[in-house]
């Protein structure tokens, strides 16, 4: 059984700053690739930013330069760092993960429960 459970999200004014973090427990042998998506209100879900178990990053164009995804291995924890917030940033926030449990042999891929990202013009 793994979970993962997400913190940080709120609400901020435009130009402001949020940094959430999702941290995964359970039965985990390895986490592969970790990333963060976003769900605005009759929007698809989209990738914001990706960070692989060697350190890559990948960002959605829309957030470059002002997103910033990191990880800490020793605490199964993904962190997304977002400055200069926009209110077309404004949506709910999912963590992911690919993670390899003990005793199973193919990954599966996590979600988190989602937090909500409110940015006010």
């Amino acid at each position: 059984q793994v979970q993962l459970v997400e913190s940080g999200g709120g609400l901020v004014q435009a130009g402001g700053s949020l940094r959430l973090s999702c941290a995964a427990s359970g039965s985990i042998f390895s986490i592969n690739a970790m990333g963060w998506y976003r769900q605005a209100p009759g929007k698809q879900r989209e990738l914001v930013a990706v960070i692989t178990s060697g350190g890559s990053t990948n960002y959605v164009n829309s957030v470059k330069g002002r997103f910033t995804i990191s990880r800490d291995s020793a605490k199964n924890t993904v962190y997304l760092q977002m400055n200069s917030l926009k209110p077309e940033d404004t949506a709910v926030y999912y963590c992911n993960a690919d993670i390899s449990s003990i005793g199973i042999r193919d990954s599966i891929d996590y979600w988190g429960q989602g937090t909500q990202v409110t940015v006010s013009s």
